[in-house]
């Protein structure tokens, strides 16, 4: 196995999140505006996030990608527009660090879902991505990409 990949249990994470549909090659954008939205929100309440910040796909159409873009947050704070506040659920999760280009997730991926059938579990069909750098900030050799997938 070429990537480590991790069982554990985690309590639920506030989140502040905007939920929307796009299709793959328009992420970026989608991706960025969103954040930087969630950013001034947080910067007019004082806020830092708890965490990097995420992308959960609830599906894998990448045509037309349903995506709850957002950072965890220390407590439970009001929705603001589009921007919700809601929750990574509280339960058991698989997760794995990647290392390298967003083109060449799929690998990592493959491994997860053979890891969870591999061991007799079952994915909900949500998939975290946490970033915990940007292509702005470094080659794309070098992007740090937590995935993580809950379980039933």
């Amino acid at each position: 196995m070429k990537f480590q990949i991790e069982l554990s249990e985690q309590e639920a994470q506030p989140v502040l999140s905007i939920r929307t549909r796009a299709a793959m090659e328009n992420l970026p954008q989608v991706i960025g505006q969103a954040y930087g939205e969630i950013m001034q929100y947080m910067a007019e309440l004082g806020e830092q996030p708890a965490d990097a910040p995420f992308t959960a796909y609830y599906n894998l159409d990448m045509q037309d990608l349903d995506l709850e873009i957002g950072f965890p947050v220390a407590k439970p704070f009001p929705a603001r527009g589009e921007i919700k506040s809601g929750e990574v659920p509280q339960g058991k999760y698989v997760s794995c660090m990647y290392k390298g280009a967003y083109s060449q997730m799929e690998e990592p991926y493959n491994e997860m879902f053979k890891w969870i059938a591999d061991n007799g579990y079952a994915q909900k069909g949500v998939y975290y991505e946490f970033y915990y750098n940007s292509p702005n900030e470094v080659p794309e050799s070098d992007l740090l990409t937590k995935i993580v997938m809950p379980l039933k």
